[in-house]
């Protein structure tokens, strides 16, 4: 694997492994997980024991991916910093084989313009001459997670184009790199409020948005749903999210809703749809779409009448 595979390791409190695991295989279902909380040690064979699981913090984990040299790793570094943000976990990030400062950069190469339906996503560096009645939308996403690769941001994008029909507000829930709600602007969204508690992420994607001529675009930090603009009703509103974290959305996001308006929930993996789907109908909210690409499942949902 030496020179084609990055391991990009997570590494965090015990008691959050499950949590610190369910974020990582949203990247990849090959995880490391280094976790020596139930190694006991008797005294016998040490010769046999490495002196690093004895000197191992108990308290500690790490989880690790390896991921392919064609791959993003900045994006999926930015991915995962966003969600351990979003859950509030204390963790670190590290990747063996690639510089920090070459992160950002290296990428690049491998990005490159993504067709979906109606809406290509193109990088910002690289020239593309549009068909009749494509959407173009220009990314640089730097250190925020959304280039349009990842299966949630790819599933949210297909049911965008369905539901915008021009001239509606929409709120952006954990916008990442803004490119939700680009895609919104550029379908003929009217205004948007996109959102997100990482700093970093708010200032990646006001400078997505005025680059890409978007200036109908109002980004703020927002922990959910606590920093929303609130003067009028939202006529769309997306959430490429987690699973918890839309379950913890959920029973206050209708309040922000214009009747009838689509909720588009995404960055579910599969095996937590069901939870998802009842606690939207908990809420009042019935599934009308339903999209799934590998693990990850995306829902269009609205409140019933």
């Amino acid at each position: 694997m030496a020179g084609s595979w990055t391991k990009l390791t997570t590494k965090g409190n015990v008691s959050d492994l499950e949590e610190i695991s369910a974020v990582m295989s949203m990247l990849d279902n090959g995880l490391m997980i280094e976790d020596y909380s139930d190694f006991s040690f008797n005294g016998m064979y040490g010769e046999l024991v490495d002196e690093t699981i004895l000197n191992a913090d108990k308290d500690k984990v790490a989880v690790s991916i390896f991921v392919p040299e064609e791959k993003p790793i900045a994006e999926f570094r930015a991915f995962l910093q966003d969600r351990f943000r979003t859950l509030g976990l204390s963790v670190s990030i590290e990747a063996e084989g690639v510089s920090e400062d070459d992160w950002a950069e290296n990428w690049k190469k491998y990005y490159k313009p993504i067709s979906l339906g109606r809406v290509t996503i193109v990088p910002a560096w690289e020239s593309y001459e549009a068909k009749a009645d494509e959407v173009i939308v220009r990314m640089d996403p730097g250190m925020a997670f959304g280039t349009g690769t990842h299966e949630t941001t790819r599933l949210v994008m297909r049911i965008l184009q369905d539901v915008i029909v021009g001239g509606e507000r929409v709120l952006d829930v954990g916008t990442g790199s803004g490119i939700l709600s680009i895609c919104a602007s550029k379908l003929g969204a009217k205004e948007i409020f996109a959102y997100d508690i990482d700093p970093v992420a708010v200032r990646v994607a006001k400078e997505n948005a005025l680059a890409d001529g978007c200036d109908n675009i109002t980004v703020g930090v927002s922990d959910l749903l606590a920093g929303v603009d609130r003067t009028a009703p939202y006529g769309v509103c997306v959430a490429n999210i987690v699973a918890d974290i839309i379950l913890r959305m959920l029973p206050d996001i209708g309040a922000l809703l214009a009747p009838g308006a689509p909720l588009i929930l995404s960055g579910i993996i599969a095996p937590r749809k069901e939870d998802v789907i009842a606690a939207a109908a908990q809420h009042g909210f019935l599934v009308e779409r339903e999209e799934q690409e590998n693990d990850w499942v995306a829902l269009l949902v609205r409140r019933a009448k």
